[in-house]
This record gives C-alpha cells, structure tokens and sequence, in this order.
C-alpha cells in the first residue's frame, strides 16, 4: 500500500555555476553529443559550459551502470488499452473515488484495506490555506440561504440537500475559525493487478462492490490509464488530481491504523503483533466458528504454537482432547493431571467403533450416522471394494447389530454393542463369495498381529481437563484407522455432554491421504459449532490440504489460520488459497521458528510466538532440551 503525503511541490533544482559563481546557462550544441568529439570544446574555447563540465570517462561508465539496472529491473513491455494496461504479463487497472459518505467513522477504509486480493492504494493529502477556504465557505453558505430563501418566498419547501449541506458547511466554518479544524484535499486511487482480462473484470467488480458497500463511488481511469497507474506507484506525485474536501476530523479516519492490529478485550495469548509490537490477544469462540488451521514446514513450531493455546485455555475452563502422533503432548497432559492414553496391542485402553452415541433427546438418525461411519472406516482397514462387496459389507452391518438387538429404535440403544469379531463371525456366516473375500481382509485385526486393538469394549473417560490419545507405538499403517475411530468416539462424547472443549488433531495428513477419513474430518469441522467445540487441524504438508476439495472446505471452515514457515514448492498454492500479497510470500518463506501470519476473520497479521519460561518447559519439542531436563531430573 502506498500512503504518499504532500505539504508542498518540491522546488525545482538550482542551476549548474562556474568557478566564479556564474549561472551556467547551456546552449542548443551542448545539448548534442556531438559536441564531445569537437577539440575545441575541449580546449575551452568553444560553448558555454567549462571543461570541468565536460562529462570524464567514469561518469559516462556510471551513466552506462545506471542505465543497465534500468534496463534489468524494467519490464518487457508496456501495452496501454483504453480501460487497463499490461506490464510485463499482468494486467492493471486503476480506479478513483469520486463520491465519498457524509459520514464516517475510525477504520472506515478497513473493508478495503482488508480486501482478499492485492491492491496498492495510494492516498494524496493537500493542506489548503485557510483564509482561501473561508472566503469560499462564506460565498457557499451566502448561495445556499439565498437558494433556500427563493424557494420559501416562492411557497416551496426548501430542498432537503441544501439544508443538509448548508448546516455541514456552517459547522465546518465555526470549527475554521475557531482553530480546531483544518481543511485539506484528498484523493483516493486503487490499482488491482490480474494474471488475465478476465480475472481484472471480476476482480474490479468486487472492489468496486465493496467500496459501494461504504458508500463510495469508483471510476475506472478510462483513456487516462497510463497516468492513473503512475500515480499509485511511489513516485509521490498525483497525476489525476480527483480531489475531494475533508478537514482534519474526517481525515483522521482515513488512516489504516487498526488494520494491523489483533486485539480483543479478553481472550488467549497468541503472540506479538510484529507490526507494531502489541499483543495478540484473542477468543476463538467469539468468532463464527471455533475452527483453527495450523500448516507449517517440519519444525517451524506449529506443535509449540498449538500448546500454548492448550495451556493458557485452562483459565477459561476449556476441556482440550488431543490425538497426537508423535507422543509430544505427554508433558502437558501429566503436568495438569490430565488422561495420557497410549494405543497399542497391548495396551489397556481401547475403544470399540461399533459403540453408539446414545443422547437421550437425540434428534439424528444415530444408526444411520454409524452405519456411513462403518462403512468408511471398512474402507480404509479393507481397500477398494467392489459394488457387490460394498452391499454384502452393509448387510453384515445390520446383521451384526441385530444380533445384539439393536436396531433403529433408540431404547434397544442402551444395549451392549456388538464388536469387529462380531462382524467378521457375520460375514463367516454369510454363503457369497463376496462375503467370505471380506472375512478373509477383516481376520488380520480380530485374529492376527492386529488383534487386540479394535475387538473389545471401550473403556475410556473423556471427564478429564485434557485428553491425549498418544499412537507413537503403532506402525504408519494403522494410525489413520486409529485416529479415525478416535474421532468418532470423540464426536459421540462430545454430543451427549455439552461443554466448551478444544479438539486437536494433529499431523492430520495422515487422515487426508483417504477421502473417507477426509470427508469424515471435514464433517467435524463444519459441524463442531452446534456442540460448543473448537477443532484444531495441524499438518505440515499443505499441498494435502489446498490440492482436496475436502481441504478446501476445511480451510472455508476455519474462522482462524495460522500459517508458520513455507516451503517454497507450496507456496505459490499456499498464497493463492490464502491470497497473500508479495511481501507476506517473502515473510513466510524467510521466517524463524515461532513467527507467520496470524488470520482471524477477515484481518490478518504477522506474529511472533512469546512463551515463559515453565511453558516453554513443557511446551518444547527440542530433543536437546529434552534430554538437558532428564538429566536434570537425575541428578
């Protein structure tokens, strides 16, 4: 954004003198190059300038110099057309204010500022001189009462716009003479840039859309373009001149001063503002959704980033359940008490998919939502099905769970859920061949190296401040199908017991690499609102989340983003998602450990991440710091 202010044109620069202080005056010939191979120029007989004037080979080397970076940084080309212009291969187009609301308030360009596509604005300010001002006040107030004077003498009702305007300008001209107010000029121009005609069009419609949503007429600087686009460039001069009056209180407003700033009145500590130093302090929950999204490069700190909040959650009774991979939540669920909860084959803590949320005053269809649940998770565990295997698969469902005496009814419910070795005894049963494929895929998790884990009755609590779900000690393969069930037994706690809870999960791509658990994450997240719970979605691969429709979603869906360092392969798909402007591309490819971009809503700003030191005792992940505290704790 280009903000150039103006008191004064600048002056233009004094003429060259000679050694005795005389003016230097050149004539037509100095103005040709010929002159140079003239020898008695040289000799100082011929011309007005003195041989000191003569330019020596190193100037004309640093002529040439500049003359190369000109030519290096300057675009191929130029293309004026009659409504935008193309340098290099983009296409641009400038617009000018000329109508603006009578009344303002503080930030009241922040729809603009904010506007999710770069723009470069450019804001001119010309300080007038008030006894000018005055005198046409006083010739525009005296036009306005004889206008309104006419109009009752002739037995009509003065116009309502006159009144308006003679009440503002006999208020302006109190607060001009009195001091308080000074007048001045103002333009407003916006460029939008465009990697097609097309895409400008559309582009020009939605700024011009905004800016009328305050208010504000636009214009596109038709058969003026190349000048229009010159004066939002930092050259600080306005080649247009489309003014409009304003004294110092509207003008105040003008100023984007809050764009930048991420301050709420309570709230979790997120970090410090980099822009100006402030502090961060936001309410996920005050927002429309609770979502949060957090991509960023293997060691960027989107783990340390996503504790902190944990913690600092604790003092607005925010239960927090955390599926974490990696075991690096460990430290945190022990120091507050908390449920540490590590899958494996041996492992005493289980969860049986087949269980059923059973909410009393239910209004859901809770055997239609785990039978599609079921059928996802068999998906990943067994593969590709075909059509028949999927409708032989179905039938087993209800089989099993009528053996049991569940059935659609609510109050049959309450019943002992069936188990995995349940369903594989339904398809032994069963006589097609389809049948008998399935039971063959399924006996690996009830009878093989897998038993253990998905076959016997949950026997997990969920009361607790923070949850953790740790499944470092299970192999690649089986964690998507691990993380999977935890979610839903996760979402069927969460809708019997209503309370504000926070809901990690992270290295999520592990979910994303199968549409049936990325369909089943992005159904979590859209509806995490209705039951008072906030998702945060962690992963350090973006391209598995900006390159899915199921993604896609989940990214609409998070009213807050952070983004940490990017890698440069995905930061041309991370910008274009996230519509960044150069200078936040450059920032998120060169940041340190702990410093992106902080969106919530439609603001956004760079932040840097601050901890104490007891957090960041148990929020770090450094091995060498690790290792330091076990130490510590031996000796």
């Amino acid at each position: 954004m280009v903000l150039p202010f103006f008191a004064k044109k600048p002056l233009p620069a004094p003429l060259p003198t000679t050694a005795t202080g005389q003016p230097v005056v050149p004539s037509k010939r100095s103005e040709d190059p010929a002159y140079l191979k003239d020898p008695e120029y040289s000799r100082g007989t011929r011309g007005t300038a003195p041989i000191s004037a003569i330019p020596t080979q190193a100037s004309r080397q640093t002529a040439a110099d500049i003359a190369n970076v000109q030519n290096t940084i300057a675009p191929p080309a130029i293309e004026v057309d009659f409504s935008d212009l193309k340098v290099g291969d983009t296409y641009l187009r400038t617009l000018f204010v000329v109508g603006y609301p009578r009344y303002v308030s503080a930030n009241w360009l922040s729809p603009l500022i904010n506007f999710n596509h770069s723009l470069d604005i450019a804001m001119y300010i010309y300080p007038t001189e008030s006894k000018g001002t005055l005198d046409q006040l006083r010739r525009r107030i005296a036009e306005m009462e004889a206008e309104i004077s006419t109009d009752i003498q002739r037995g009509r009702l003065p116009q309502a716009a006159t009144e308006a305007a003679l009440e503002d300008a006999k208020s302006l001209q109190s607060q001009l003479v009195k001091g308080v107010e000074r007048f001045y000029q103002f333009s407003l121009y916006v460029t939008i840039g465009a990697e097609s005609v097309k895409e400008l069009n559309t582009i020009t419609k939605q700024v011009q859309s905004t800016l009328g949503s305050l208010l504000i007429v636009s214009k596109v600087a038709s058969l003026s373009m190349e000048e229009a686009f010159k004066t939002t460039l930092p050259y600080f001069k306005d080649r247009l001149l489309v003014t409009r009056n304003m004294d110092t209180t509207a003008l105040s407003t003008t100023f984007p001063f809050t764009s930048s700033d991420l301050s709420d009145n309570k709230g979790v500590l997120y970090g410090i503002n980099m822009h100006n130093e402030s502090l961060v302090i936001f309410d996920r929950f005050s927002l429309e959704n609770a979502n949060m999204l957090v991509l960023a490069t293997s060691g960027a700190g989107k783990s340390y980033f996503v504790k902190l909040e944990i913690l600092r959650s604790f003092m607005f009774d925010t239960d927090t359940i955390v599926i974490d991979p990696e075991n690096e939540y460990e430290m945190i669920a022990k120091s507050v008490g908390g449920n540490y909860i590590a899958f494996s084959t041996t492992s005493a803590h289980k969860i049986n998919p087949f269980q059923i949320a059973n909410p009393k005053d239910s209004t859901e269809d809770e055997m239609g939502y785990k039978y599609l649940f079921l059928n996802s998770l068999l998906k990943i565990m067994l593969g590709q099905m075909s059509p028949i295997e999927d409708a032989t698969l179905n039938r087993a469902l209800v089989l099993t769970y009528r053996q049991k005496g569940i059935t659609e009814d609510p109050a049959t419910h309450i019943l002992e859920a069936p188990r995995m070795e349940d369903l594989y005894r339904s398809l032994i049963g069963m006589e097609e061949e389809s049948a008998k494929n399935l039971a063959a895929r399924l006996e690996r998790y009830v009878m093989g190296a897998l038993k253990g884990i998905f076959d016997q009755q949950s026997n997990i609590d969920l009361d607790s401040k923070i949850t953790v779900f740790t499944l470092r000690e299970l192999a690649d393969e089986i964690r998507p199908i691990v993380m999977f069930i935890i979610l839903d037994y996760v979402w069927t706690k969460v809708r019997k017991d209503l309370r504000r809870r926070l809901l990690v999960v992270d290295e999520a791509w592990y979910l994303m690499r199968y549409e049936d658990s990325a369909k089943i994450l992005q159904g979590f997240v859209k509806r995490a609102r209705k039951y008072y719970l906030g998702v945060t979605v962690i992963s350090q691969n973006a391209d598995d989340f900006l390159s899915s429709a199921y993604g896609k979603a989940i990214v609409t869906n998070s009213a807050l983003q952070m983004l940490f360092k990017q890698s440069p392969a995905a930061i041309d798909q991370v910008a274009q998602v996230f519509y960044l402007s150069q200078g936040e591309r450059h920032m998120l490819l060169s940041a340190a450990v702990g410093e992106g971009l902080f969106f919530a809503g439609q603001n956004h700003v760079a932040i840097r991440v601050i901890s104490s030191p007891d957090e960041h005792a148990l929020a770090t992940s450094k091995p060498s710091e690790i290792l330091e505290r076990q130490k510590q704790a031996i000796a």
